[in-house]
């Protein structure tokens, strides 16, 4: 798929052959899924550009990659392979793995397979996306072709600045609606997956909504080559959602089958001892730090002791909706969750709260709305999550000169609602209750 990548090794064919059989034995079902083979550093560009190296380039995937890339180099942190969301699912191998790692990752990656086309979250996701990606990059090639690198990368970094800034929930509402596009066995057709994201072209949003980039694409007084990179940055944005939705489900999920399938038959004597170190590595649970590797698999764990349908559990839920339903007090205690906050004087990371239900709360809360503050457009003129108004303000600013137009944002602030605008490209923050009863810009 890559230029930069090649077909597996001979030595690995059969391993994946062998491990793709025992993954269909269990239950575990997928589109075709296709290895191929990067080196160390190229999978980290790889990461960077959302494993797509069809992607439109931009200044901020070149940032991420010399991010991860300077981990790799200074023993921080090490990628073992990359999957997407495609069909065929394309997975990349590391060359510098051990065959024990190979063939722990190829377990692995037959879990997300598995997880991306049963899970209802990805349901309504381009299973084309790497042609569409595509298709995008050639199209803000040609732009920078007619407008200049630039002008083109300018507008370009606005865009993707608030990519956030979408409704998570949309394209699964609109798939619920048009149930013309549920097949029998739950699959959705390819000619109806996207209608949540085409149909307001054009026109046709009702506010409030929580689609702020979609209502720009469409009324924000634009340029015709600007509306459409607005419109290519939502589309990709609504293809990733997914992930950040249920990012502790499919790493469990996977994290789960490839132990499984690996301490049934697939190690030789020698590798055990490896497997547990990197397999322990990947799952290891730092204080303070939410691990999802380790939270997903011990949910699923537990789970399967209560006689809970797996499968199911992995068809229906997202994130909150799994904790939620499976999280409880035997659970807290048997992982040792608590919750944890900075010591105000010492800056020392404490233990604030043992009780359960307080360990809930804040995972819940930590996890809604996908782990992004919930904005909500209410009008053209101008909730529960504190928002760093240091970084909100950036946005709004960028939304100010798509909009062109002062901007305005009601935010909590330290348990105190304000009203923060951009105007000229300044902020002002001021308290709500003082901004009752002028008149809104």
């Amino acid at each position: 798929m890559s230029r930069q990548s090649s077909p597996i090794d001979a030595s690995l064919r059969p391993w994946a052959e062998r491990i793709e059989a025992l993954a269909r034995s269990a239950g575990l079902d997928f589109f075709d899924v296709v290895f191929e083979m990067v080196e160390p550093a190229q999978v980290n560009a790889l990461a960077a550009y959302g494993g797509f190296p069809v992607r439109y380039p931009s200044w901020r995937f070149g940032m991420e990659f010399e991010r991860m890339e300077k981990g790799r180099q200074w023993g921080l942190s090490k990628i073992y392979e990359l999957v997407i969301n495609n069909d065929p699912t394309y997975a990349y191998l590391v060359r510098s793995n051990s065959m024990m790692e190979q063939k722990l990752v190829m377990a692995h990656v037959f879990g997300h397979a598995d997880f991306f086309k049963h899970n209802a979250w990805f349901q309504p996701t381009d299973r084309g996306m790497l042609d569409r990606m595509a298709h995008h990059g050639s199209r803000v090639r040609r732009f920078v072709d007619a407008y200049g690198q630039d002008t083109v990368d300018l507008f370009l970094d606005q865009a993707i600045s608030l990519d956030n800034l979408i409704d998570p929930f949309l394209p699964s509402r609109e798939l619920a609606r048009t149930a013309g596009g549920l097949s029998p066995q739950g699959e959705v057709h390819s000619e109806r997956r996207f209608s949540s994201l085409e149909a307001h072209r054009g026109g046709g949003f009702k506010l409030p909504s929580y689609d702020i980039l979609g209502h720009f694409a469409e009324h924000a007084p634009l340029e015709p080559w600007q509306r459409e990179l607005l419109r290519i940055v939502r589309a990709e944005a609504y293809y990733f959602v997914p992930q950040r939705m249920t990012k502790i489900m499919n790493e469990g999920w996977a994290s789960f089958w490839h132990s499984r399938m690996l301490t049934h038959g697939l190690l030789e004597t020698n590798e055990i001892v490896d497997f547990a170190d990197c397999h322990s590595g990947a799952t290891a649970a730092v204080p303070g730090q939410l691990n999802p590797y380790k939270l997903g698999i011990e949910l699923f764990r537990y789970a399967e002791e209560k006689g809970m349908d797996l499968f199911q559990l992995r068809r229906v839920h997202n994130d909150t909706s799994f904790i939620d339903a499976l999280v409880d007090e035997e659970f807290a205690e048997r992982c040792s969750l608590f919750v944890y906050d900075r010591n105000p004087k010492s800056g020392a990371l404490e233990v604030a709260d043992r009780g359960w239900i307080e360990v809930k709360r804040r995972l819940l809360q930590g996890l809604s709305w996908g782990g992004t503050p919930r904005i909500e457009l209410l009008d053209d003129d101008y909730e529960g999550r504190e928002l760093d108004l240091s970084e909100g303000g950036e946005v709004l600013k960028n939304l100010e000169r798509l909009w062109r137009r002062p901007v305005h944002l009601l935010a909590t602030e330290r348990e105190q609602l304000r009203l923060v605008t951009s105007e000229g490209q300044e902020l002002k923050s001021v308290d709500a209750a003082e901004s009752e009863g002028s008149e809104a810009a």
